[in-house]
């Protein structure tokens, strides 16, 4: 493990004097005529890529392999000129790969592209194919093609491994079984992997199904909940510290962590993390919809609303009704070109447990001529016994009590990872 201090922030106060933005985790302070944004001391919320005084002194003169897609950003401070003259102080976003691929005496070799690939515009479950960037002529392996671990070829000459991706802190959402891959395949050839820690959503709350490990595959790779609340930077210490790995190998792990974060810190988005999460609202209701996938009731996708409602053409016919066409992210949505009548949820408080609710609505609604369950709701729903308690009659509450001793023993373990409050 790199060892590292975190250092303090040394462009605090040039930049508050020098461009007085307004920015967030800020308080207003208001006069009668006037409103003005004063920064608190200290609680500017950084990504670990955005730490980059902790970590580009290990990443100087070597060779390195970044794990990442679209939400891979990071913004820094740059010097503003015009001409010869230097104006202060502005933010600038860069793509991380960007960021380090022009940076002196670091050597970037290539890119490992997660499920919806580098850019993100694959649809859920396409095949990633490998190719080139077209910015930085960088070659891009796909973990979600023919194999999802990097092999011994595609690390030959690496000398340290970057990871930099947005989780929403669901389990079968498909990021979280790349790092652990990625973290099998370092500890296998000996080489250490630097992780730059990103907010969870969905961080707020525990809940859900706990995987049977019979159940296991590439959307739901461990004994966990279905939210499980913890940032990725901590799962992938929980990984290593359970011996998750393959024979139990320990990756040599190095969090880069965030910055004036808990768990209860309200986190938006500001790129979408997969192409049928478009925002806030769609993040929130993914643990409680996402069931939706493992079974024929389309849950948005085909429409600008994907996880903010669900329906169906045999459903009843009611006030609601969309026609899922094919558009970024669905090229084959369920029901594609039929009126599906539903519930919209776009306007629904957030939430803070799986609500089991409309996945029940849903099967009541639907006619015994018709088949609900498909052959992917027990690996979503990591067991057999929800799909058997759904179609007995159980209540969401009578099926969420069953859960509780398994998230009991899961907090316990999840304790022991936790970097933030």
């Amino acid at each position: 493990m790199i060892d590292f201090k975190p250092r303090k922030n040394t462009y605090l106060f040039l930049f508050l004097l020098l461009n007085f933005q307004l920015i967030s985790c800020a308080k207003q302070v208001q006069s009668p005529d006037i409103k003005v944004t004063v920064l608190e001391k200290d609680t500017i919320l950084k990504t670990g890529a955005e730490r980059t005084d902790v970590y580009l002194k290990f990443l100087k003169g070597k060779n390195v392999a970044v794990v990442a897609n679209q939400t891979s950003v990071l913004s820094v401070l740059q010097r503003a000129e015009v001409g010869s003259n230097i104006m202060g102080s502005k933010k600038v976003t860069h793509h991380l790969v960007d960021y380090l691929h022009n940076y002196k005496d670091i050597n970037v070799k290539k890119v490992f592209a997660p499920e919806h690939g580098f850019r993100g515009k694959a649809d859920a479950a396409e095949i990633v194919k490998d190719g080139f960037d077209t910015k930085t002529g960088l070659p891009i392996v796909s973990l979600y093609g023919k194999s999802k671990k990097p092999s011994a070829k595609q690390l030959a000459g690496v000398d340290v491994v970057v990871f930099d991706i947005q989780d929403v802190g669901v389990r079968f959402y498909t990021y979280i079984s790349t790092l652990h891959y990625v973290m099998e395949a370092c500890a296998e050839f000996g080489i250490p992997l630097i992780l730059f820690d990103r907010p969870n959503p969905n961080a707020h709350y525990v809940d859900g199904p706990v995987l049977e490990l019979k159940h296991k595959s590439f959307v739901g790779m461990h004994k966990v909940p279905v939210v499980y609340g913890m940032t990725i930077g901590e799962y992938g210490q929980m990984i290593n510290g359970e011996k998750w790995l393959k024979n139990g190998v320990k990756c040599d792990l190095t969090v880069i962590p965030l910055e004036n974060y808990t768990h209860n810190l309200a986190y938006s988005l500001t790129i979408r993390p997969s192409p049928n999460l478009p925002n806030d609202q769609s993040i929130n209701l993914y643990p409680s919809l996402g069931f939706f996938e493992g079974t024929t009731i389309n849950a948005g996708r085909g429409t600008e609303f994907q996880f903010q409602r669900y329906g169906a053409p045999f459903f009843s016919k009611s006030s609601f009704s969309y026609i899922p066409t094919p558009n970024f992210g669905a090229k084959y949505p369920k029901h594609k070109g039929k009126p599906c009548f539903g519930v919209d949820l776009s306007n629904m408080q957030k939430q803070s447990s799986v609500n089991l609710e409309w996945l029940i609505d849903a099967y009541q609604k639907t006619p015994k001529t018709e088949r609900f369950f498909g052959e992917s709701f027990t690996i979503h729903a990591g067991n057999t016994k929800l799909q058997k308690q759904i179609e007995q009659g159980f209540s969401s509450l009578e099926i969420s009590k069953t859960w509780d001793k398994d998230l009991e023993d899961f907090k316990l373990i999840r304790n022991k990872y936790l970097i933030y409050k």
